[in-house]
C-alpha cells in the first residue's frame, strides 16, 4: 500500500515547482563515500583481509587464464581444452 502512495505522490506531483529552501540532499559530494556511488545506494567494497598472500593469488590466476588464453585453449567448462 505504501508503494501505491508513493506512486500517486510521484505522478501528481509539478515537475516545474521550485525546490524547497529547506530540503536536504543525501549526499554533498562523491568524496564522502570514496566511489562514485553514494553510501545509501551502493557501499564501497570491503574485505576484513588484504594481505600480500590474497593479492599473490589473485595475481597468478589472472596470469593463468592470460598464458591460457594465449596459447589458444579454452577453459570456460573448468577444464583445459582446444579452443574450437
Amino acid at each position: 500500500m505504501f508503494d501505491l502512495e508513493l506512486e500517486a505522490l510521484a505522478m501528481g506531483a509539478d515537475l516545474d515547482s521550485p525546490l524547497d529552501p529547506d530540503a536536504v540532499p543525501f549526499s554533498l559530494s562523491t568524496e564522502e563515500s570514496g566511489g562514485l556511488l553514494p553510501d545509501w545506494y551502493m557501499p564501497v567494497a570491503s574485505s576484513p583481509v588484504r594481505g600480500r598472500v590474497r593479492r599473490t593469488l589473485a595475481r597468478g590466476v589472472v596470469l593463468a587464464l592470460i598464458v591460457i588464453n594465449g596459447a589458444g585453449l579454452c577453459v570456460t567448462s573448468g577444464f583445459v581444452e582446444l579452443a574450437w
